[in-house]
């Protein structure tokens, strides 16, 4: 006899379960869902759309035709055009400005909130919780009721109607420090930090070759959003900043759309100007967002 036929056969009296049938999902479950998402990505686009179209839209068309149908008119290349050429070219000015307070005030930020962010989740040192705590808070506060004392501080300093008036106040970013902290905790591992500091590595370069490489996707996180927020904000410069020479976009958009109550041309040239300032806002994020995907990538296949 085979090995084979010595296998016990098997009972005809043992029943396998049979597998639960799905409960088929009704079609509401779903149409629901997806209705509220399309409501409120259209609630999100449409402002965003309206100024792209009416930016095609000369003066004379603006207040005219169909807000949501585009003009074919040479509307955009008159607009642009006579942007460019409001005032010299000051325009042009303005970007540049916004790109120096939100460029440097980010890259400073970053350093700042990330140094620190590490510092309070891997070093243990007296008064760290109430510090935390204080910079937790500063998050919940809203930055509308900080603009009239920083105001008031930069103004002792002498500072104000200046650059930094702007630059300081954006330095320090509670939220980025406490995005930092949280990160830092989550990625940097004690582990490797005590390896190191066995293998007779000092804190700084710990920090260096340890801690900040796998902190790199946070730290992007923190440029992007401190950049948008730099980049958008206005009360801070238009409180700081009595010179239309060092004026960013939003308040210099903003004193045009004033002058379009006497001059209603101004009023497509501003439509045209807030389209121009959105875009570098979608080059960054489309750049940032192909290196945060590498960064979490390379940090999952370390790990």
């Amino acid at each position: 006899m085979s090995r084979t036929d010595q296998r016990p056969a098997r009972s005809p009296d043992i029943e396998v379960p049979a597998r639960p049938a799905r409960t088929p999902k009704r079609p509401g479950t779903r149409i629901v869902p997806t209705a509220l998402l399309l409501l409120g990505a259209a609630y999100c686009v449409a402002p965003v759309l309206w100024v792209a179209i009416a930016a095609t839209k000369g003066p004379d068309e603006l207040f005219t035709t169909f807000s949501f149908w585009p003009s074919f008119n040479g509307g955009f290349s008159y607009n642009v055009s006579h942007l460019l050429g409001f005032r010299d070219g000051v325009f042009l000015r303005w970007a540049l400005n916004s790109l120096l307070y939100a460029g440097v005030g980010a890259v400073l930020s970053v350093i700042v909130s990330t140094l620190a962010g590490y510092a309070l989740a891997k070093y243990r040192f007296a008064g760290r919780e109430v510090l935390f705590g204080t910079i937790l808070a500063g998050v919940l506060v809203p930055q509308i009721t900080l603009a009239v004392p920083q105001y008031l501080l930069i103004s002792k300093l002498g500072l104000v109607n200046s650059y930094w008036a702007v630059l300081l106040p954006s330095i320090i970013s509670p939220y980025g420090i406490y995005l930092s902290r949280i990160y830092a905790s989550a990625v940097v591992s004690d582990d490797m930090l005590e390896a190191g500091r066995i293998d007779g590595a000092g804190e700084y370069r710990l920090a260096w070759s340890v801690g900040l490489p796998p902190m790199v996707p946070g730290m992007v996180t923190v440029l992007l959003l401190q950049f948008i927020a730099i980049w958008n904000n206005f009360l801070l410069p238009y409180i700081m900043i009595s010179d239309d020479e060092r004026f960013p976009m939003t308040v210099g958009l903003f004193s045009m759309l004033n002058q379009g109550a006497s001059q209603p041309a101004l009023y497509s040239l501003v439509i045209t100007g807030v389209l121009l300032s959105i875009l570098p806002l979608i080059a960054l994020f489309l750049f940032l967002q192909r290196y945060w995907r590498l960064d979490l990538v390379s940090g999952g296949v370390k790990g």
